[in-house]
Order: C-alpha cells, then sequence, then structure tokens
C-alpha cells in the first residue's frame, strides 16, 4: 500500500501536470520577451528596420503586402512563417491556398530580403527565425507609413508544416457579417475590440475588383448597389471598377488617405465609405458602432488599441521547443 508521504507527492504531481496543461496557452506568449537577441544578434531590430526601409523606399506595396502576410500567417497555425514556404511536387503549401493567392510579392521579398541581411552578419546567421522578422517587419512597415511604432516580442520559431489544406476557413471574408468576424477572431483568442482595431490595418490596404463587385452590381434583387454604401463613393467605384475588368486592377480601401496608417479608415465608415461588407458592418451594426466613433475621433485611442492587438496577434499559436526550428531559408523547410 502507498505511504502518505507518496500519495501526497502523486497528488501534487498530478496537480501540477493539470496545472501546466490549463496554462500552456499563456506560457507561448511567457517564454515571447522583448529582447529576445540581446546574446546572439543584439543589432536585429535595426538590421530589419533597414531592410524593410530600403524596400519602402522601392515601392509603397510593401505596407499592405507585409501586414497582410502577417496577418494570414498567425491566423492559419499561428505565427510561424508557415505561410512563406514555397509549394512543391510532394505538398501543396499554404500560400498556394486561393485566399493566400491575392497576398502581394512584395510582403514575401520584404522578409527574405530582410532574412538575408540578418545573416550577412556571422554572429547572427541562423540564430534569428523567420516568424520573428516577419513580426519586426510588421511592426516597421506600420510606423513607415506613419503609425505607431511598438515594442515586438520575439522568440517564436518557424513552423514545420505547410498545407494549402489548413487554410480552409482559417481567414475572414470580404461578406462576414460581426458574428461571423467575432467567432473567426474569438478562435485566435481576440476580442471584438481587437476585431476592430486589427480592420482597422485597411486604412493602408488595397483590394482586387471581384472581392467587393457585389457591392455595387448584384447586391440583390430589389437593390443592385449595397445600400450602406455612399452613392457618391458607388459610382467612384463603378467607374474604377467597370462590370469587365482587368483582374490585376486594385483599389485603395481608404478612398481619403490611401498611404497614411492613420484612423481616416474609421471616419470613412461613418459615412458609408467601407468598401467591403466586412468593414461597413462595423458601422452599421450596433454593436460595434460606438467603437468605430470613438476612434473616427481619437485617432491616439485607435492607434493604442491597434498595438495591443497587434501584441495579441503576435502570440498566437506560437512555436517552441520541438515545434519548430529557424529556418535557413524562409521559403523552404531545413
Amino acid at each position: 500500500m502507498m505511504d502518505r508521504h507518496r500519495l501526497s507527492n502523486v497528488v501534487i504531481t498530478v496537480f501540477s501536470l493539470s496545472l501546466v496543461a490549463c496554462l500552456s496557452p499563456d506560457l507561448v506568449s511567457a517564454q515571447l520577451k522583448r529582447n529576445y537577441y540581446a546574446n546572439t544578434c543584439p543589432n536585429v531590430e535595426s538590421i530589419v528596420r533597414n531592410a524593410v526601409t530600403q524596400k519602402f523606399q522601392q515601392t509603397f506595396i510593401t505596407v499592405p503586402g507585409t501586414l497582410r502576410l502577417f496577418f494570414h500567417d498567425c491566423f492559419v497555425n499561428g505565427c510561424d512563417a508557415s505561410v512563406i514556404i514555397a509549394s512543391t511536387p510532394n505538398n501543396q503549401a499554404e500560400k498556394d491556398h486561393p485566399d493566400n493567392l491575392s497576398l502581394a510579392g512584395d510582403g514575401f521579398d520584404t522578409v527574405i530580403k530582410a532574412k538575408a541581411d540578418v545573416d550577412a552578419v556571422a554572429s547572427c546567421r541562423n540564430k534569428v527565425s523567420c516568424a520573428d522578422i516577419l513580426a519586426m517587419a510588421a511592426r516597421d512597415v506600420i510606423a513607415l507609413a506613419g503609425g505607431p511604432s511598438y515594442a515586438v516580442e520575439l522568440g517564436r520559431l518557424d513552423g514545420l508544416s505547410s498545407t494549402a489544406s489548413s487554410v480552409n476557413g482559417r481567414l475572414p471574408k470580404p461578406s462576414f457579417n460581426l458574428n461571423q468576424l467575432n467567432a473567426i477572431f474569438a478562435a485566435n483568442g481576440l476580442s471584438q475590440t481587437d476585431m476592430i482595431a486589427l480592420s482597422g490595418a485597411h486604412t493602408v490596404g488595397f483590394s482586387h475588383c471581384n472581392r467587393f463587385a457585389n457591392r455595387i452590381y448584384n447586391f440583390s434583387p430589389q437593390n443592385p448597389i449595397d445600400p450602406t454604401l455612399n452613392r457618391a463613393y458607388a459610382s467612384q467605384l463603378q467607374s474604377m471598377c467597370p462590370r469587365v475588368v482587368n483582374p490585376t486592377i486594385a483599389i485603395n480601401m481608404d478612398p481619403t488617405t490611401p498611404r497614411t496608417f492613420d484612423n481616416v479608415y474609421f471616419q470613412n465608415l461613418v459615412t458609408g465609405k467601407g468598401l467591403f461588407t466586412s468593414d461597413q458592418v462595423l458601422f452599421t451594426d450596433s454593436r460595434s458602432k460606438p467603437t468605430v466613433n470613438a476612434w473616427a475621433s481619437n485617432s491616439q485611442a485607435f492607434q493604442n488599441a491597434f498595438v495591443a492587438a497587434m501584441t495579441k496577434l503576435g502570440r498566437v499559436g506560437v512555436k517552441t521547443g520541438r515545434n519548430g526550428n529557424i529556418r535557413r531559408d524562409c521559403g523552404a523547410f531545413n
């Protein structure tokens, strides 16, 4: 028979294991820290920032391209740079799923160039993950476009898997209503406030016409044009996106200040100039409308909420230990 001392040890051990199981999602973020590379690659942030700045000077698409890449990466199996992996004859990777085909090449290029610059420093070579470089680059493009800068938590490893099938149902669609948006963000531990803040990144976004054509041509039998859409803006969109349109044509999501990261996105929603259904619904649904109104009139409040939401997004599904590694080439597994 087990003595009382051994029994209490077993009970404590079992309790400890169950506690770890309960806490494990938070342990991931506890392993991320701001100065993670202080001893291995102390200048990593300035190396990445310089590479991103160079790319930004070549094309503004660096901004929305890199931001969207980070978002699409984190929402599919976590922030692990799995979206950057190229397909092979034996594996169709995330980037080739239909929902990812519109990711701008300039976003991928930004990370690959920054990785090359980091690895060009002998002490940094193969020490910094592609996942962390993407997180830093996302922060840097926001600042370059006039938005807030913030300290990025680091210490993610790169993922060991990337499949197109894993993307199914993980990304929000332009047609989503508030319930659908809240559900898909909640699945990643993000609140309605986080969702509205991250939607604000559309202030520097662009879209192809097919993503919103239903709102300007065939919304419903009664209303060919979505009645929540500003009429003058709808006419403008029709002239830029005729029914038969070149699929490469891209439209700014913020018609007012498309190259500045600001709160004008929310001011546009108030006047019916949200490009997607999933944008405009933030104003038309009474549950999210007060937040839109608040941020339309208070830029600092939006920026604070955006930084908080980006930090939470950066903690989603982080890989540590045996669940990841540091890729030598961001586009291929080691």
